[in-house]
């Protein structure tokens, strides 16, 4: 017979016994989800949702399936378009649920397909008119398929789900600054005792659109490894424990190096003044943009930096030869044969051809794991210290300078 919710069964001679069936619980079960985002070498992707479901009560992870829940994904530019214009990377789709698990504090986590390259999921839209990154507006809707089984009462349905944060461990790490000029920065920082300096000058698609009034002090970490490199376990363990500290360009550095060089350098002076900072190991890197910048403030500021590490800079008519010859810091130049952004040759060979003593790894591409990138992108190699001469590479060479 067909068994309702209260069944009386026979229980032996002339007894009885009542087994009531659980009932669905779902009046009032609102959730609220974070979105769980790692930023990969081509950028941030959300790779996972958690679900606030610790207080639903002690979750049977065998009823969790990859179809309890379905996820949906919309991003859209935080800018209206100009005429003409477009931004890459806007998405409205279905998000596949690759796993369904429980984490350590009773929440589910429901893991996304993402992969190098792979279209939805990604944080970040480019601005082809303005050659700017920004951070799309998501919108994330999750939809329970069915029910889910506690250990301790009968299933359950969430009635509401509600959207919080983005989180990224990595990002997160490094805090908001505003220097007393007004650029902002990122800042990771070290432990109180005496660590060096490392300076992160981003690219040209993460400065600030000032005429949009958009200064996010976001991008910088989010579009590429760059920056938080430095700030891993491997990172922290190759340069003893070092700050690493990322401005956000207000517009291009290569609009007025000159007219930015000594803004940069009043975010060192400051990090430098509030921390423990050996002053003798003050490092700068930059890729692109940056490149350029890095090699502006080596020029600049000669008596400040152990290192430097233009990655895919700029040199043709910015920096004269005189200026490139003049530089004493050590150098360490990166680039690839197949940039087709920043002529290599013109640029990154010419300037090794001229700064005494600096170093020079070419790459034919770029590739990682497997998936071959533009080949303008050559910091994902610093960003994962791949270069190195005669078994040294680029982090170690980095540490090892003194000033």
């Amino acid at each position: 017979m067909p068994i309702s919710r209260r069944t009386v069964l026979a229980a032996g001679a002339g007894a009885a016994a009542t087994l009531a069936l659980p009932r669905e619980a779902s009046a009032g079960t609102a959730v609220g989800f974070t979105l769980d985002a790692v930023t990969l070498d081509g950028g941030e992707q959300v790779v996972a949702i958690t679900l606030d479901t610790r207080r639903l009560g002690p979750i049977d992870p065998a009823g969790l399936t990859t179809s309890t829940f379905s996820v949906h994904a919309k991003a859209t530019s935080p800018l209206p378009l100009a005429p003409g214009e477009q931004i890459l990377s806007e998405y409205d789709l279905d998000r596949p649920v690759t796993a369904a698990r429980l984490d350590h504090r009773g929440n589910i986590v429901l893991e996304l397909s993402h992969a190098e390259g792979q279209v939805g999921g990604g944080t970040l839209g480019y601005l082809t008119g303005r050659g700017r990154n920004v951070r799309l507006d998501l919108v994330y809707t999750i939809t329970q398929n069915a029910p889910l089984a506690r250990r301790h009462g009968g299933p359950v349905r969430i009635s509401r789900f509600t959207q919080g944060r983005l989180v990224n461990p990595e990002v997160d790490a490094f805090s908001y600054h505003t220097s007393g000029s007004g650029m902002k920065y990122r800042l990771f920082a070290a432990d109180r005792r005496k660590r060096p300096l490392i300076v992160w000058l981003h690219g040209g698609g993460e400065g600030a659109s000032l005429p949009d009034d958009y200064y996010d002090n976001e991008t910088t970490l989010r579009a590429n490894r760059g920056a938080l490199g430095f700030a891993t376990g491997a990172g922290q363990r190759i340069f003893g424990g070092a700050h690493v500290v990322a401005p956000q360009s207000t517009s291009y550095w290569l609009a007025d190096g000159p007219h930015f060089a000594p803004r940069i350098q009043e975010i060192v002076r400051d990090v430098v003044r509030r921390h423990d900072v050996d002053r003798r190991r003050v490092y700068v890197a930059g890729c692109s943009n940056g490149g350029y910048m890095s090699l502006e403030m080596t020029n600049v500021y000669r008596d400040t930096y152990a290192a430097s590490v233009p990655v895919c800079g700029v040199v043709t008519s910015v920096l004269t030869d005189a200026e490139l010859a003049a530089v004493r810091t050590p150098t360490w130049l990166v680039a690839s044969r197949d940039d087709d952004t920043v002529d290599p040759g013109a640029n990154t060979v010419h300037a090794h051809d001229l700064i005494p003593g600096s170093r020079m790894t070419l790459y034919d591409n770029v590739v990682r794991n497997g998936y071959q990138f533009p080949g303008h992108w050559s910091w994902i190699y610093v960003a994962r210290n791949d270069p190195s001469i005669n078994g040294t590479h680029i982090w170690q060479w980095m540490a090892q300078q003194r000033r």
